[in-house]
């Protein structure tokens, strides 16, 4: 089954800083981050692993990482806070080439829900 493809969009140019939402029917979105909120099910946190070493090491950043995800609500300007957020997630291959939750390595684990807060991505927890 294919799935949708969300990354934060760091290439020059009129979408730079803006996160990009690829539908599997090749559809793609760019988002400003300050003007809505992802809302994300079903996600599993991608990273191409040699790509993202070698940017780690001093390469070019080209794109090694992404969220995938089976459903996608994307909220403009109406901010509905999470009921419960765990854990911040991050990535930024020059100073570690994984995605990380509270210093672990989080690579390919799948989560229920993941949100985006401005410029971030957090684990979602409901009660």
């Amino acid at each position: 089954m294919a799935r949708i493809k969300v990354r934060f969009n760091l290439g020059k140019g009129a979408n730079y800083m803006k996160w990009k939402v690829q539908y599997p029917n090749g559809n793609v979105e760019y988002h400003n981050p300050t003007e809505i909120q992802l809302i994300m099910n079903g996600c599993q946190l991608r990273n191409h692993k040699k790509t993202a070493e070698k940017i780690f090491n001093g390469g070019e950043k080209v794109v090694c990482a992404w969220v995938l995800c089976d459903d996608i609500i994307i909220r403009k300007h109406s901010f509905v806070p999470f009921d419960i957020v765990c854990d911040k997630i991050r990535y930024n291959p020059r100073v570690q080439p994984n995605w990380l939750i509270n210093g672990n390595v989080v690579d390919n684990v799948k989560f229920e829900r993941i949100g985006s807060v401005d410029y971030g991505l957090f684990v979602v927890c409901e009660e």
